[in-house]
């Protein structure tokens, strides 16, 4: 059996302010942290810009722990917006607000990002998912993060829930990313042959003043500096509560099967970031309507079909984590499509951006 007290599960996810009326997205000055403060404590939090609200749950023994914590979140969150005045949605990006129009939270940390970083800053208004996963060790964390870096454009690809950008039709299933690129530090990360081999990387950037702290190390995927947890950032957040969770057991499932292959001598074949960059440019251009390069066989496969064999993959942990129900969300949207082409179609069936806008905000505590 799996011991969960290691491989636990924790879900952040960045939520977006509306207008009820205009379905804009609007700055809410902080009241809905303040508010939730009192309800979910530390659970909410502000981020850089005042339309943006974040939430983290409790580290989660089971999935199903983290289900309820995240729909409590969201319900909480929800309930807070509506009593002052506004409401919530969740999606990678708004489809027609500005970022222009948008302040930035009276923070000295956010202060010193935009001082530094200008409009790549101040243009970041993009909603993600991130999930965490328990780990033994630090060398384990390494080790797990080298290997799960190849399967996150398949998890990605159903993620992706951003294809519009300041009302236009980005031709992209998750447009987040590029906005994100514009960021130091972020994308697929390198290998490292050991924990140690990571430590020297921080130290150098602290040390040349590239960074104060790891926590401006902003990869898809990081052994994250303080928890003892591996961190996966690349998703979109989910229109979905169903979706959230999905994601989050299939990252569980990834590290534990990882680990077992690890236990029993056994290594999951590490490819070079440039390699699994290809498979991220696909996932973000096309979702899982295309296809993705298997490189153990050197061919182009069906995304739909790589995903399948991920879950083939990971199936024999599934249970013994208590993840059985919570992946029956990702053969759905296999069928349905991801929260980019349900985007789109409202788009294509409504023909304005506003509709969309109302859709992302009826869906945030909907099932799929």
């Amino acid at each position: 059996m799996i011991n969960h007290k290691i491989f636990t599960v924790g879900i952040e996810e960045e939520y977006m302010v509306l207008d009820p009326v205009s379905k804009e997205l609007v700055s809410h000055e902080q009241k809905i942290v303040a508010e939730g403060q009192k309800v979910i404590s530390e659970k909410v939090k502000a981020e850089m810009h005042q339309a943006v609200v974040e939430v983290g749950t409790d580290v989660c023994a089971t999935i199903d722990e983290a289900r309820d914590d995240i729909f409590h979140l969201r319900k909480t969150i929800r309930d807070i917006a509506v009593s002052l005045g506004y409401s919530t949605g969740a999606a990678g990006t708004h489809p027609f607000s500005t970022w222009r129009q948008q302040l930035i939270t009276d923070h000295v940390r956010y202060q010193q990002i935009v001082n530094e970083m200008q409009d790549a800053a101040r243009s970041n208004l993009i909603f993600g998912l991130h999930v965490h996963v328990g780990m033994p060790s630090k060398e384990m964390a390494i080790h797990i993060a080298n290997s799960a870096r190849y399967f996150l454009p398949h998890v990605f690809a159903l993620s992706t829930n951003s294809p519009f950008w300041e009302s236009r039709i980005t031709g992209f299933k998750s447009y987040r990313t590029k906005v994100f690129d514009k960021f130091p530090r972020t994308g697929i990360p390198d290998y490292f042959d050991s924990y140690s081999a990571y430590e020297n990387y921080v130290n150098l950037l602290i040390k040349t003043n590239c960074i104060d702290n790891a926590k401006k190390i902003w990869w898809d995927l990081r052994v994250h500096p303080f928890y003892g947890t591996v961190e996966f950032r690349i998703c979109d957040v989910p229109m979905t509560v169903d979706e959230s969770v999905a994601f989050a057991a299939l990252f569980q499932c990834i590290c534990v099967k990882l680990f077992q292959l690890r236990a029993s001598n056994l290594n999951f074949i590490i490819y070079p970031r440039a390699l699994v960059n290809e498979n991220k440019w696909r996932a973000s251009r096309y979702g899982i309507d295309d296809k993705l390069i298997d490189f153990g066989k050197e061919q182009e496969v069906n995304t739909r079909a790589l995903i399948l064999e991920l879950l083939d993959f990971v199936d024999d942990v599934v249970d013994d984590l208590g993840c059985r129900d919570a992946l029956k969300t990702i053969h759905k949207l296999l069928e349905v499509g991801t929260g980019a082409d349900r985007q789109l179609q409202v788009h294509h069936e409504k023909g304005d951006f506003k509709s969309v806008a109302a859709y992302i905000e009826s869906m945030f505590l909907a099932p799929l």
